[in-house]
């Protein structure tokens, strides 16, 4: 707890408008929010922009809290990123979720040891190819994210065959100019390799599946203005374990950028069925710091 109220306070003197370090040079928003595994984005989708305001031969970087509340689930998570002359993104990212509502539902049968998951995430993203802005097929990047589980002891339990696991990601965004009642669109899609459980905080592979498999995921939104952003993201998923399937998640966003600083994202969230509990809807709200 003291770490995250640590990270929180960075973040928000990071967003004060009177702090006086430069940010960077690249256009208001350009950088995305930050996603559940620390990367640049959306919420859940990361896209083929490069985190903070970095341009050309300029570091920037990101801190970033976020928290998801679903009818029986919460998930914590503490990000970071670094981006070098908006070329190479590296970021860490640990994620804690709460598994007290899946303890009292299977305390009759089965017995999980613990009532929390953690993992750890180390990511990497290098721009390719364009310009989100101005390149006609937009930017392009390629990403690995290296998760590992802090407690193996129930993916194991459930089938997962490994605690860690490496995802592998091609995205490419593009910003279409006045697209949609004269306002700016913002497309993303993304190929992920994986064998993830629930993004791995269930494990890699399992009984049912043990190989990588291709994903898709997209992110579509629109810029009411230069602060405001609305749109939406889907996610899919692999099912790998015999113990539970697993459904693709889906959002509708909210992103708020009041200052170069700070960006603020609300989002509506279906996670489907998690782990036996089903229909998982809540909230996602992340706050991210840009310097």
């Amino acid at each position: 707890m003291t770490y995250r109220l640590l990270m929180l306070a960075m973040v928000v003197s990071l967003a004060c408008p009177s702090a006086s370090a430069a940010i960077g040079s690249r256009i208001w928003a350009t950088g995305g929010v930050s996603t559940i595994e620390g990367s640049a984005g959306g919420g859940l989708v990361p896209w083929a922009l490069l985190g903070s305001y970095a341009s050309d031969q300029e570091w920037g970087g990101t801190l970033a809290l976020s928290r998801a509340e679903t009818d029986d689930y919460s998930l914590s998570v503490t990000g970071a990123g670094l981006n070098w002359n908006n070329r190479v993104e590296l970021t860490l990212a640990r994620q804690s979720l709460d598994l007290d509502a899946l303890v009292f539902a299977l305390k009759d049968g089965f017995d999980l040891e613990q009532d929390e998951l953690n993992q750890d995430i180390i990511g990497a993203k290098v721009r390719l190819v364009g310009d989100v802005l101005y390149s006609p097929w937009g930017q392009w990047s390629a990403g690995v994210q290296y998760k590992r589980q802090r407690d193996f002891t129930v993916p194991e339990a459930i089938g997962a065959r490994d605690d860690s696991g490496t995802d592998v990601l091609l995205s490419a965004s593009k910003l279409f100019f006045a697209a949609v009642l004269n306002r700016n669109l913002l497309v993303n899609g993304t190929a992920r390799a994986t064998k993830a459980n629930q993004g791995g905080l269930l494990g890699f592979g399992g009984d049912r599946n043990n190989g990588y498999e291709v994903m898709a995921e997209a992110s579509v939104g629109v810029f009411v203005n230069r602060q405001w952003l609305v749109g939406a993201e889907y996610r899919q998923k692999p099912d790998n374990l015999n113990f539970a399937s697993e459904d693709d998640w889906w959002d509708l966003f909210v992103a708020w950028v009041p200052d170069r600083r700070m960006a603020v994202t609300v989002a509506l969230i279906n996670l489907g069925d998690i782990a036996t509990l089903d229909d998982q809807q809540g909230l996602y709200l992340s706050l991210q710091g840009s310097f």
